[in-house]
């Protein structure tokens, strides 16, 4: 890598993971109507209107993990010092957002209704479609950033 060359596609994968991370942690602040909206599953949604933890605590999770991941694309940008198993955890983060942007569309067309416990979906609705593109997308990034920089 050339001093001082940041990786584009890493860079856009970084902060499109970064705002999913923040929109994780924004869910909890919205209520049950945001984990409605942004597609949990009704069990889950119910608790929150319990105002149980355990839906607060599932958004924390998540939203940590996103923003290791954000911190990941980031290192290989080389906008951050090179982390532990830095391609190792690029080309991981890169197929899990590839798998889920392909497979859950792929899972419920082949077998409607299938996702209904896990994602809350209605079969293939919007949110499914939406959700799979943004994926598939940010899977994109990494896979270009990876071949960017690994070649």
């Amino acid at each position: 890598m050339n001093p001082g060359y940041v990786n584009p596609y890493l860079f856009a994968a970084g902060l499109a993971t970064a705002a999913a991370g923040l929109v994780h942690l924004m869910i909890p602040l919205g209520g049950p109507s945001w984990y409605a909206l942004f597609g949990a599953p009704r069990a889950l949604v119910r608790k929150a209107e319990a105002r149980e933890l355990y839906p607060t605590l599932s958004c924390m999770v998540i939203a940590t993990l996103l923003f290791i991941c954000a911190a990941y694309a980031f290192s290989g940008a080389s906008l951050l010092p090179v982390l532990p198993l830095l391609q190792t955890g690029l080309t991981g983060i890169a197929a899990v957002f590839l798998l889920r942007g392909i497979g859950f569309v792929a899972l419920e067309w082949v077998r409607p209704g299938s996702l209904a416990k896990v994602s809350g979906n209605r079969g293939m609705d919007a949110f499914l479609v939406v959700s799979s593109l943004i994926c598939l997308s940010i899977g994109a990034l990494y896979l270009m950033g990876i071949l960017v920089r690994y070649g």
